[in-house]
């Protein structure tokens, strides 16, 4: 087992038992499938707001068995998956959706934005062709609530 993969299940046991963070602040680990475009374009607007990154490639297969690992379900998924201080982050979050989460602290997986909306971080412009999303809570029961709306796609 790669030492990303033990990182991220040591994240997982983290959230599950409620303990205290096991990273160093502002590091991310991705998991995405080989030559995703918007994985790495993604990768690059969080590390131009401040965070590092490291992203460790899998097959589908395998990237899906993590996702569901993480406590995500169906409907919540996107192309990648990243952990960050026990915290869960599926697909195209802005970065200030994370600072958000890290300074709240809430009780839950972490944050997705479920599938690829256009104009959302790494899936094109915004502006006025991007697809209005929401960034959803994820609850510990899988259970989501809207943690932040982009109407007209801006990050």
């Amino acid at each position: 087992m790669s030492p990303l993969r033990r990182t991220g299940f040591a994240f997982i046991a983290s959230l599950m038992m409620g303990g205290t963070a096991l990273a160093a602040a502002q590091h991310l680990e991705v998991l995405s499938t080989n030559g995703c475009g918007c994985c790495i374009a993604w990768t690059k607007h969080i590390e131009e707001n401040g965070y590092t990154a490291e992203i460790e490639h899998l097959p589908m297969a395998d990237l899906m068995q993590e996702k569901i690992k993480a406590g995500l379900r169906p409907g919540q998924t996107s192309c990648h998956t990243a952990m960050i201080e026990g915290y869960v982050i599926e697909g195209h979050v802005p970065a200030r959706e994370i600072d958000r989460l890290l300074a709240e602290r809430p009780d839950a997986i972490g944050l997705a934005v479920p599938g690829m909306p256009y104009g959302s971080p790494g899936m094109g412009e915004p502006g006025p062709d991007a697809d209005p999303y929401d960034v959803l809570l994820v609850r510990r029961d899988g259970s989501t609530e809207v943690f932040a709306s982009y109407p007209d796609g801006r990050d």
